[in-house]
């Protein structure tokens, strides 16, 4: 508080208290007899008086030159000045004298906080109107709600999912992500409102729940902890339709399948009635949501990381995240089914191990393909077990000398040459217009399991790298085909703060399922 009587001129300008009660303890007494307005101020003198011991004891020293003081300055600069500090700051700024509090009052310094730690970018002005200013957005609603900004996993049984929360103008509002509809995989992403938050008045900020089909209702948001939040519906009513459950049903088939109840009749309905059980339970109730981030970045990647959309057996489209992890390369499932839930590691490709497709006639052939895979499988596990051989001796935990690193790949793949690619005869595929080229093909082995995520083992299969925004991988043992597409949609707040909590929230969202 020195510092800040020094800063705001408190100690030459108005004196310290305890000089003036050696000089005048009459006016002391007078001054000390004004009520005490503002705490802080107390604070100050304290911090003057300190100031004013110190000067006290050098007093035969020469008097230092004078200083220029903060409240000097005129104040439309000084509104300059605090409006290029964060605002988390500006609290505390406030709190050192009565004038600094009454300039953080302008709302102009509020309304450039507003804008650049959180984009807002529209006429603020209007605000007026409602009588709610700028400040208040900034302290009841954005700085109140900042931890729930970013992406988020709901936890839905196994199903997942992929919610980005948003500022948007004066609505801080939750997205919903959903892949295109079976099987096209290169249409943009669909995205819905769950929930959204904005200032009806200046008390609080007002939550409504976006869900159903009879507009905004009451909602509540939980922030449980900071990687943490949850929401609840208030107006469960709301999510009802007039016809009835089976008007729902019929709904919900539509908008999330793109299908109508009589052309699926004879596929998976028990699924399906589960699926939207589970989704209509989870959204009356209390919904959980967990970070997630986007993976890092580096120039030695394959492609670049991220979302991607998909195929996967016979459940639709999910979305999944690519990730480079050193000499592997990892498909996280983001979304998932009830046989392999959402956070579980679907495929993981082996950089280590490129494989050499045949030409297109051989290719065709499937068991041609397989004695390649097979063949990579064997090397790797060779080469496993030379591994762990030499560690147990002690040699240390270096790869084997026949086994090269990366290097750049991440630069060299996407400028070979591409060569022509056919699915061998007897793979199924979802999407039949998949990329009739390929540049690099990598062994790897791809994660399989029963309903309920029964007996779960890894079995090989190919990652084809297509292009910049396309990879697919064949698997082996299900003799089947997933073709993936990026994911187009920019995510803010999205990126992990450092690659040791990226890998940790790996780990945390698979444990919820494992």
């Amino acid at each position: 508080m020195a510092v800040c009587a020094r800063l705001c001129g408190v100690g030459p300008s108005r004196g310290c208290r305890r000089r003036q009660q050696r000089r005048d303890p009459a006016e002391t007494a007078a001054a000390d007899s004004e009520p005490d307005t503002d705490l802080e101020e107390e604070r100050i003198e304290a911090g003057a008086a300190e100031l004013g011991s110190e000067c006290s004891g050098r007093s035969s020293s020469p008097s230092p030159p004078p200083r220029c003081s903060l409240l000097e300055l005129p104040p439309e600069l000084l509104v300059e000045i605090f409006a290029s500090l964060p605002g988390t700051d500006l609290p505390s700024l406030a709190q050192v004298c009565t004038k600094f509090c009454r300039i953080l009052h302008n709302d102009t310094i509020w309304r450039r906080r507003c804008r650049e730690e959180y984009g807002v970018c529209e006429n603020l002005r209007k605000l007026e109107i409602t009588g709610v200013s700028c400040r208040d957005v900034y302290a009841k609603l954005l700085h109140r709600y900042r931890h729930i900004l970013g992406l988020w996993q709901p936890d839905i049984g196994p199903y997942g999912g992929l919610l980005n929360v948003v500022v948007d103008g004066l609505f801080i509002i939750g997205w919903m992500y959903l892949p295109p509809h079976d099987p096209h995989v290169d249409d943009p992403m669909r995205f819905k409102p769950l929930f959204r938050i904005h200032l009806m008045e200046r008390k609080s900020a007002t939550v409504e729940c976006m869900y159903g089909h009879r507009g905004p209702h009451n909602g509540h948001i939980q922030i449980v902890k900071k990687d943490e939040f949850s929401t609840k519906c208030n107006q469960t009513e709301h999510h009802r339709m007039s016809g009835g459950r089976q008007e729902e049903f019929r709904t919900w088939l539509r908008e999330e399948w793109g299908r109508t109840l009589e052309d699926i009749f004879h596929e998976h309905m028990q699924e399906l009635i589960l699926m939207k059980f589970i989704y209509t339970s989870q959204y009356d109730n209390c919904l959980t949501y967990r970070r997630i981030y986007l993976p890092p970045s580096h120039p030695d990647d394959l492609i670049r990381p991220g979302l991607f959309k998909g195929t996967y057996g016979s459940h639709g489209l999910e979305i999944v995240m690519l990730s480079f992890h050193g000499k592997h390369a990892r498909v996280t499932k983001i979304t998932g089914d009830p046989n392999i839930p959402a956070g579980q590691q679907t495929v993981e490709i082996d950089l280590m191990h490129r494989i050499q497709l045949p030409n297109v006639e051989n290719l065709c052939n499937f068991n041609e393909l397989s004695r390649i895979v097979l063949e990579a499988q064997e090397q790797v596990r060779q080469e496993e077990q030379q591994q762990e051989g030499r560690t147990e001796d002690g040699e240390g935990s270096g790869p084997p000398t026949e086994v090269r690193e990366p290097g750049n790949e991440g630069a060299a793949s996407l400028k070979e040459e591409p060569v022509q690619f056919v699915l061998p005869v007897g793979v199924s595929s979802r999407n039949e217009n998949y990329p009739r080229t390929c540049r690099m093909c990598f062994y790897g082995t791809g994660l399989i399991a029963g309903h309920g995520f029964t007996s779960p083992e890894r079995t090989p299969g190919v990652f084809i790298l297509f292009d910049e925004d396309r990879f697919g991988f064949i698997w082996l043992e299900l003799k089947s085909f997933s073709l993936y597409s990026r994911v187009q949609a920019t995510f803010r707040n999205a990126d992990a703060p450092s690659p040791q909590a990226f890998e940790e929230m790996l780990k945390n969202i698979q444990s919820l399922t494992s």
